[in-house]
């Protein structure tokens, strides 16, 4: 910062420039200095852009200070429909990055509703991401998944690199949460080819191509990713660049076994949670400590989770990674106590990954830990279900590190003859489904509903007007909704892509399914076909459901999928038909 300016319109200007060139703490100072001005000689659009620039800066997990506060005051001076959105928006993410989610959520339905009256994709994008940013809490999985759908829709063809990065940013993040392999890689694709063409991007594509390499067990290749981050984070204006960095080395070392490596960082992950009062990085550098073989450091930062606190902590994006983190510690030392603590409020959350804010880094599946610390509490019928479920999802997805040390950590439970399955819901509009020792979590579906219905009751006719309830007196509905089409029609993009590495019968007999309904759905002409009769509708309807419901389950467990759709007819009436030569043992909640 030189020559004085005189006016916001030159402070903005300058700004601008500093942040393309990666001068964040040049930009911060102009976009503030013209925010000022602008709001001193009532020149709104540029006091609203100026603050707007200054959101941009905010920091993760730190406090925001006047930001919220000029964002707030402009907010509250604009009318235009547009500016509201835009700062709305903003307030949204400034608290949600604070821990505020109860807070930040009221910004990001304003934005949202405005957005979706207004019908700029522009805008729609920027208030989805404050949506997603403000339900990422534990119970919100199945409605991140619809507004990440939503935000690569409304950002796909929009000119500006970032909201391009956002969007794809969050289906990788969400599909690390339900670790779906190929959305991952695909999303991942996706910021790489940004990366081209911004140096933002670049930072991002090197970071988060990290976890997914370390899943792999490609430690060989952590050095130069930490370098080309590094490299992309003088290029451009990361605000959370050095703790992303630190992120990277840090547990570059864990994975790797590095001690020396693991000591080095975990002094910078300490220090910063305590003098912050971070609770999350102070839980990560539980397990830095860890990796650098001082029990007693892990111990002296497991003293802080009291039970109070743990109660307290906000269940927005970092809680489910918190109580991960807990609990290892806790097993690693053996504190019996703060285990139990621990496992009371993680247990329901069985089956779900645990992913670091924004993909940065994956902490496995919650069925190890609390594999390990039931064994810990002497409950062995307990730690052997949730160890069974963890080894299998580490296998499903290659996770040969976390199978390989929860191997080692106690032997796997017993094979059983006659297959157990789980299909019963779970807290937060979510479901557990799969057979014991290889089950995934689903978000609420129609389907999911009548299967588990039709199971309850085996070998019995249930009515479809049953299972859907009372069914209003209306005209022809469609036999598949512009969703569900939309849905199937991209599973059958995966399964092709797929059969082009694992030609499986299974995967060939689902995508023949669903290639056949799609058919009979839509017609010849690719025109959705609708039915009128009010037994029919039901029996549309139920139909409609359970395809997508399996086609959902098939994805993850193609046995499953495929004994579903051989067991379960629909119709005018359904029924769910064992099998007495292959039994199943139903867990239906």
């Amino acid at each position: 910062m030189s020559t004085p300016a005189t006016s916001a319109a030159d402070l903005l200007v300058r700004a601008e420039v500093a942040w393309g060139e990666g001068d964040g703490e040049s930009a911060m100072a102009w976009f503030g200095r013209a925010a000022e001005l602008a709001e001193a000689a009532g020149e709104h659009d540029r006091w609203v852009a100026a603050v707007l620039g200054l959101a941009r800066g905010q920091a993760y997990n730190l406090t925001p200070g006047l930001l919220a506060v000029r964002l707030h005051a402009a907010y509250e001076a604009s009318s235009d429909p547009g500016q509201r959105i835009r700062l709305a928006a903003a307030l949204a993410r400034c608290w949600a990055y604070a821990n505020a989610p109860d807070r930040a959520r009221p910004f990001a339905s304003t934005a949202l509703g405005l957005a979706e009256e207004q019908g700029d994709p522009a805008l729609l994008a920027d208030a989805l991401d404050a949506t997603l940013a403000t339900h990422w809490g534990p119970d919100e999985l199945a409605g991140r998944r619809a507004w990440a759908l939503r935000l690569d829709d409304s950002a796909a063809h929009l000119a500006d690199p970032d909201a391009r990065l956002q969007a794809h940013l969050w289906s990788l993040t969400v599909a690390w949460e339900v670790l779906d392999l190929p959305r991952m890689h695909r999303a991942m694709r996706a910021v790489e080819q940004l990366a081209e063409e911004s140096p933002r991007a670049e930072f991002f594509a090197a970071s988060r191509r990290l976890p997914l390499e370390l899943l792999r067990g490609r430690h060989d290749l952590t050095a130069g990713l930490v370098a080309r981050a590094e490299a992309a984070a003088q290029d451009a204006v990361i605000p959370d660049a050095w703790a992303v960095l630190h992120e990277m080395r840090g547990y570059a070392a864990f994975f790797a076994g590095d001690v020396d490596g693991c000591a080095a960082e975990a002094v910078s992950f300490e220090e910063f949670g305590v003098e912050y009062g971070v609770v999350t990085v102070r839980a990560e550098a539980v397990m830095i400590w860890m990796g650098a073989e001082r029990p007693d450091k892990v111990t002296e930062m497991l003293r802080v989770f009291t039970a109070d606190l743990l109660d307290e902590l906000p269940r927005d994006s970092d809680w489910l990674l918190v109580l991960q983190c807990v609990l290892e510690g806790a097993v690693h030392v053996g504190d019996a106590e703060l285990a139990e603590r621990v496992v009371t409020l993680l247990a329901p959350y069985a089956g779900r990954s645990v992913v670091n804010a924004g993909a940065v880094q994956w902490h496995g599946v919650t069925d190890d830990t609390l594999g390990r610390a039931f064994a810990l509490l002497g409950d062995q019928e307990s730690a052997e279900r949730h160890r069974a479920a963890a080894i299998a999802t580490y296998e499903r997805i290659g996770a040969a590190w976390w199978r390989d040390r929860l191997l080692a950590h106690a032997p796997a439970a017993p094979i059983t003859d006659v297959p157990v399955v789980h299909l019963h819901p779970q807290p937060g509009g979510l479901w557990l489904v799969g057979r014991e020792g290889a089950t995934f979590v689903l978000p609420h579906m129609k389907g999911l509903d009548h299967l588990h219905a039709l199971v309850r009751q085996p070998d019995t006719e249930i009515r479809s007007a049953t299972l859907v309830g009372e069914v209003v007196d209306q005209g022809g509905i469609e036999v598949l909704d512009e969703e569900s089409v939309r849905f199937l029609r991209r599973r059958v993009a995966d399964i092709e892509r797929e059969l082009e590495v694992h030609d499986l019968p299974d995967l060939r007999a689902e995508r023949d399914a669903v290639v056949d309904h799609l058919h009979r759905a839509t017609g010849m002409a690719g025109r959705r076909r609708t039915t009128g009769s009010h037994d029919e509708r039901a029996r549309v309807a139920v139909r409609k459901a359970i395809v997508a419901a399996l086609a959902k389950v098939a994805e993850t467990d193609p046995w499953l999928g495929r004994h579903l759709h051989d067991r379960v007819h629909t119709g005018i009436a359904c029924r769910y038909e064992t099998d007495p030569d292959r039994p199943v043992r139903w867990v239906l909640g």
